[in-house]
């Protein structure tokens, strides 16, 4: 019966131990504006320790459809491109780790990614939305 308790005791920890190791940050994003007014795109927090990161993100305009584009930055300071002619973000020309988009009024998304430490940019590519204020960044620590 000894054994069996401890053994149960010691399944229990190491089930416990593992499921701590694999808890995701989670990021609250919250998109809004609307066409012709300012646009927003904030982060409850703006630091956040390396690994596993849920990001939850809402849109919270009333009738203008947004999205979140995830970028890994080279240095904090890159410079983002910009295609003028179409008011937009060239997504090529950077490292982008995944998007939630079409998000409707109202709507909520998700996108879940594996961070390293470094400085990352969030930002909403639909036409003109950057421009306009759509982006915040993202500090990832060891």
């Amino acid at each position: 019966m000894k054994r069996i308790i401890c053994y149960g005791l010691a399944v229990f920890a190491a089930v416990s131990i593992a499921s701590t190791s694999w808890a995701a940050t989670t990021v609250k994003v919250v998109e809004g504006g609307e066409g012709g007014g300012p646009m927003t795109l904030t982060l409850d927090q703006s630091t956040i320790k390396a690994g596993e990161t849920v990001f939850a993100v809402h849109n919270d305009a009333m009738t203008e459809e947004h999205e979140m584009v995830l970028v890994k930055l080279k240095t904090s300071d890159q410079k983002i491109p910009l295609v003028k002619s179409k008011h937009r973000v060239d997504e090529k020309q950077l490292k982008s780790l995944g998007e939630v988009s079409d998000l409707k009024p109202g709507a909520d998304g998700q996108l879940k990614a594996k961070l390293s430490a470094g400085s990352y940019l969030l930002l909403c590519n639909i036409k003109g939305h950057f421009e306009s204020g759509m982006q915040a960044k993202l500090t990832v620590t060891e």
